[in-house]
């Protein structure tokens, strides 16, 4: 179970705005199995590690890992939207699985604090938006 001590994921005054950080910044997390002692797991951003933000994440699955990609989606007209895809991450179906753990955790926690998240209507065979 993973116990994150920092407050830097709290929503404060209605957002989810996360500082930035200096490249060489250090969170401190404590993770415990099988009731053992807490193993102290010190992450550090690399000078590659960048924010983002992304409303479009698509999604390819094959046997050996998942594949997402995110991006930025613009509407220029009525009929045309423009996705801008910027990161592609590979992840083992394990990890996949343990992030929509998390991702599921972390909803049902905002909604809790913010109210049910609402999305729009799926039409036959159509994408989230």
């Amino acid at each position: 179970m993973l116990h994150q001590k920092s407050a830097e994921n709290q929503a404060v005054a209605g957002t989810l705005r996360r500082p930035v950080r200096p490249a060489a910044a250090v969170r401190e997390y404590s993770r415990t199995m099988n009731g053992s002692q807490p193993t102290k797991i010190d992450l550090v951003a690399t000078a590659q590690y960048r924010e983002s933000y992304a409303n479009s994440v698509q999604v390819r699955v094959n046997l050996w890992d998942f594949f997402l990609t995110f991006g930025t989606i613009t509407q220029t007209t009525p009929e045309n939207v423009s996705i801008q895809n910027f990161q592609g991450v590979y992840m083992s179906p394990q990890q996949a699985k343990a992030l929509s753990n998390l991702l599921q955790q972390n909803v049902t926690q905002y909604e809790a604090a913010f109210g049910e998240i609402n999305l729009e209507p799926r039409q036959a065979g159509g994408v989230i938006q």
